[in-house]
C-alpha cells in the first residue's frame, strides 16, 4: 500500500496549469497578432481607402507621428468636395455591419468586451461561448478600423479569456482552475497587444473587483501567460513600447501639490465619463424601439456627425497622444477633444458597438493631463518645469479611476510609455483617483471583493474549517469496517449488506493498511459472472490511498475530499500510517462546520 504524497498531487497540479498558461500564452499572442493586423486592414479599407483620411499613427523605430497635425487637418478640410461627409457616414456603416454580426451569432459579444469576461468569471463558472472569441475579433476590428472610437482591451481580453474557457471545458478542469486559466487569458491578451507584460497580467488579476483586491491565485498564471504572450506578439510586431517618451523625471517634490490637483480633475471627468457612458446607453440607445442589430449604426452615425468638427475622436487615438506627449497640440484643443472623447466613446460602445475602453480612456486621460499641464506651467513656470510629463501622468490617473485598477494601471503605463522616471507622481494621482471614484467604475460587472464575488462563495467556509480538526468532526479513535485482503468477493457483498459505509479499507493478516475501494467497485464487478467468482479484495482495492490525521485541519481534509472527488477518507494513526483508527467522511465534515457556525451566531 502507498500512500498518495499530496505535495506531489499539489506538484502535478501546478504542473499542469503552467504548462496550460503557457498554451494560453501562445494562443494570445497569436490572437493579438491576428486582431491587431485585421485593425489595420479595416483602417485601411475604411478610412484610408473610402474616406481619403489617415489618421496619425507612431512609427515605432523612430517615434515619429505619420501624418503631422498641421498636415493632416490641411488634408481633412481642403479636399475634393464631400470628402468630409463620406467620413462622417464611415462610422455608420461599420456600426451596421458590426452591429449585424454581433446581434445574429453572439450577441454577449456586444459592447467592450472585458465586462463580458468578469461577468463570465463572477457568474458563469468561467464559461465563454467558443464562438464568441471569433465574433468579437471580426465585430471588433471593423468597428474600430472604420472609425469607431474604441479599442484593443475588451476584444482581446475577450479572446484571451474565451480561448481559455473553451481550454478548460475541454480538458475537464474543474471551475475553480477555469476561472484561473480565464484570468490568465486576458492578462496574456492584454499584455501581448499593449507590448506590457507585467501591467497586463496584473490589471486582469486587479480588474475582477472595485476594490484594491486582486484575484492573487491568478497571478502567476496571469504573469506566465502574459510573458508569452508578450513574446509572441512583439516577435511578430516588433519589440519597444508603444509610445515614444523623452526622458521624463520627477525631481521636485513641490509638484506634488499639482499633481494632486490633477488627480481630483481626472476623478472629476472620470465620474462624467461613466455617468455619459451607462447615462447614453439606458436612457437613449435601449429605449430606440428598433432592433439591437442596427443601434450600433445610429451610434456610429452620431459619431460620424461629430467628427466633420473633431476628426481626431476617429479611431483608437495613440497617434493624438504621442502628439500631446511632444507637445504638438494646444491647450484649448486638448480639453475640447477631453470631453469630445468621452461623448464618441459613448457613441461607439453604447449603442453595442464591438470595442474596449481602455484606448479612448488613454485618449481622454491624457488630453486632461496635456491641458493640466499647459496651464499649470503658464502660471506656475517655476515649479511645472516640463508640463508634457502631465500627459503620461493624466492618462494613467484617469483610467486607474475610472476602472478602479490603480496598481496595475500606473505599472502598464510606464510599460506603455517606456518611462518609469514618473513613477512617483503616477503613484499620487492614480491611488487619489481610485479613492475618488471607488464607488463607480466603467465596468459594471465588478464586484466589490472577493466575499462578494459568487466565484468565492466557499471561500468563508474554509476560514471556518481551519480552526478545526478531524477530531473535532469524528471520535478518534472509533470502530472502523476493515476488509481482509484475501475476502472473497461473496464475503465483501455479504459485509457491505450490513454496513452503513461507502469505503472499505483493506488490510493485510497484521491488521495494517494496505489500500481501500469503495462500494462503486463491487458493483462493477458484480456485472461480470466470470470475475465474480475469482476476485477477492486485494484485487479490487486501490494502493493509492489518500489519508488524514486525527490532528489535521478540515479545510485540508476538504482538499482532500476534492482532489478525486471522494466522500470518505481513512484516518490514520500519525505514528504508523499503515493503521486505520477512524473515517471521517463528507456529512462528518459538514456537520462539524455547521456547529461551529451554529455556536458563533
Amino acid at each position: 500500500m502507498s500512500n498518495i504524497d499530496t505535495t506531489s498531487l499539489d506538484l502535478r497540479r501546478i504542473t499542469k496549469l503552467i504548462f496550460l498558461s503557457m498554451v494560453i500564452g501562445v494562443v494570445s499572442g497569436l490572437g493579438a497578432f491576428c486582431f491587431f493586423y485585421l485593425i489595420k486592414l479595416g483602417t485601411n479599407f475604411f478610412l484610408i481607402h473610402l474616406a481619403g483620411y489617415t489618421p496619425p499613427t507612431i512609427d515605432e523605430a523612430t517615434g515619429e507621428v505619420i501624418p503631422l497635425y498641421p498636415v493632416l487637418m490641411d488634408h481633412i478640410f481642403t479636399h475634393k468636395s464631400g470628402i468630409s461627409w463620406v467620413l462622417a457616414l464611415i462610422p455608420m456603416i461599420g456600426g451596421l455591419i458590426a452591429g449585424f454580426i454581433v446581434y445574429t451569432w453572439a450577441p454577449e459579444a456586444e459592447g467592450h468586451g472585458t465586462d463580458a469576461a468578469i461577468e463570465s468569471f463572477h457568474e458563469k463558472r468561467g464559461i465563454i461561448r467558443p464562438r464568441v472569441p471569433f465574433i468579437k475579433i471580426i465585430a471588433s476590428a471593423i468597428t474600430i478600423g472604420s472609425g469607431g472610437s474604441a479599442g484593443r482591451e475588451g476584444p482581446i481580453a475577450q479572446i484571451g479569456a474565451g480561448f481559455a474557457s473553451y481550454l478548460g471545458t475541454k480538458l475537464g478542469l474543474t471551475d475553480k482552475e477555469r476561472r484561473t486559466m480565464l484570468v490568465a487569458g486576458i492578462g496574456g491578451g492584454i499584455g501581448s497587444i499593449f507590448r506590457a507584460p507585467l501591467g497586463g497580467a496584473l490589471f486582469a488579476a486587479e480588474v475582477i473587483y472595485t476594490e484594491a483586491e486582486f484575484e492573487y491565485e491568478a497571478i502567476i498564471p496571469a504573469i506566465i501567460s502574459s510573458i508569452v504572450g508578450y513574446s509572441v506578439f512583439a516577435s511578430i510586431v516588433g519589440w519597444g513600447s508603444l509610445f515614444h517618451t523623452p526622458d521624463f523625471s520627477f525631481r521636485n517634490p513641490i509638484e506634488f501639490v499639482f499633481y494632486f490637483l490633477l488627480a481630483i480633475a481626472c476623478a472629476g471627468l472620470g465620474y462624467f465619463y461613466v455617468a455619459t457612458f451607462y447615462g447614453m446607453r439606458d436612457r437613449f440607445f435601449k429605449k430606440i424601439p428598433i432592433p439591437p442589430h442596427f443601434k450600433p449604426a445610429i451610434g456610429g452615425g452620431l459619431l460620424g456627425l461629430l467628427a466633420l468638427f473633431y476628426p481626431q475622436v476617429l479611431g483608437s487615438g495613440y497617434g493624438w497622444i504621442q502628439l500631446a506627449i511632444y507637445g504638438k497640440l494646444a491647450i484649448g484643443l486638448m480639453l475640447v477633444l477631453a470631453i469630445a472623447k468621452i461623448l464618441a466613446t459613448s457613441f461607439t460602445i453604447s449603442s453595442g458597438g464591438s470595442g474596449g475602453v481602455f484606448a479612448p480612456s488613454l485618449v481622454i486621460g491624457a488630453m486632461l493631463g496635456g491641458a493640466f499641464g499647459g496651464v499649470a506651467h503658464h502660471l506656475f513656470p517655476g515649479v511645472v518645469s516640463n508640463p508634457n510629463a502631465y500627459v503620461i501622468v493624466g492618462m494613467a490617473g484617469f483610467f486607474a479611476g475610472a476602472a478602479n485598477t490603480p496598481i496595475s494601471t500606473l505599472i502598464m503605463v510606464c510599460e506603455l510609455s517606456g518611462n518609469y522616471g514618473l513613477l512617483p507622481p503616477l503613484m499620487l494621482v492614480c491611488t487619489t483617483a481610485f479613492l475618488f471614484l471607488r464607488k463607480l467604475t466603467i465596468y459594471e460587472k465588478q464586484v466589490p471583493t472577493r466575499i462578494d464575488s459568487p466565484a468565492h462563495k466557499g471561500d468563508f467556509i474554509m476560514d471556518v474549517l481551519e480552526g478545526l480538526t478531524v477530531r473535532d468532526a469524528v471520535r478518534i479513535p472509533s470502530e472502523v469496517t476493515l476488509v481482509k485482503e484475501n475476502a472473497p468477493l461473496r464475503d465483501i457483498v455479504d459485509l457491505i449488506t450490513r454496513s452503513r459505509s461507502s469505503y472499505y479499507p483493506v488490510v493485510d493478516s497484521s491488521g495494517l493498511m494496505t489500500g481501500v475501494f469503495d462500494i462503486h467497485d463491487v458493483r462493477r464487478i458484480l456485472t461480470d459472472e466470470i470475475l465474480a467468482n475469482l476476485v477477492i479484495a486485494s484485487d479490487i482495492a486501490t494502493e493509492d490511498v489518500i489519508t488524514v490525521r486525527p490532528d489535521e485541519d478540515l479545510s485540508s481534509v476538504l482538499r482532500k475530499f476534492s482532489l478525486k472527488d471522494l466522500e470518505e477518507l481513512p484516518v490514520v494513526d500519525p505514528v504508523n500510517p499503515r493503521k486505520v483508527i477512524g473515517m471521517i467522511s463528507r456529512r462528518d465534515l459538514i456537520n462539524a462546520y455547521n456547529q461551529r457556525v451554529t455556536i458563533k451566531q
